[in-house]
């Protein structure tokens, strides 16, 4: 399965650790990251992960055009309620293509471990069933 690695500034640590925490199932899977976040994912693990922009200058915009185009499965997204964020448009559209889509979407550390055990045990294979997604 297709997987988007996203995390505002204030997330990158958290995102990080646990993407090293369930290395051995993400690393099953192609990875995808705005810029800083999957520069990081890459410097500080053994995962692959192509890179798209970071995510004010586009990246949450290429990742929705994947969602859209049905060429993405799952976004874990560690976003922080807390601090404005100038892309915060990008980041709501973004969320609005995995509802209309029915992506998957994990944005803080508990949902994406449910997510990640749930991936794990096959729990989300419909997402491969062409005609479950149209």
């Amino acid at each position: 399965m297709k997987l988007a690695l996203i995390a505002h500034d204030k997330k990158k640590d958290d995102l990080i650790q646990f993407v090293t925490a369930y290395q051995p199932i993400l690393a099953q899977h192609t990875l995808y990251a705005t810029g800083t976040t999957g520069q990081r994912i890459m410097d500080e693990t053994d995962l692959d992960v192509m890179r798209f922009r970071s995510g004010p200058l586009g990246g949450d915009q290429q990742i929705g055009a994947m969602i859209a185009q049905d060429e993405m499965d799952m976004i874990i997204f560690f976003r922080d309620p807390l601090t404005a964020q100038p892309h915060e448009p990008d980041v709501s559209a973004l969320m609005r293509l995995c509802d209309v889509y029915n992506v998957p979407l994990a944005t803080n550390m508990g949902t994406a471990e449910v997510l990640l055990k749930g991936l794990e045990e096959g729990f989300v294979n419909w997402r491969l069933i062409r005609e479950r997604r149209e």
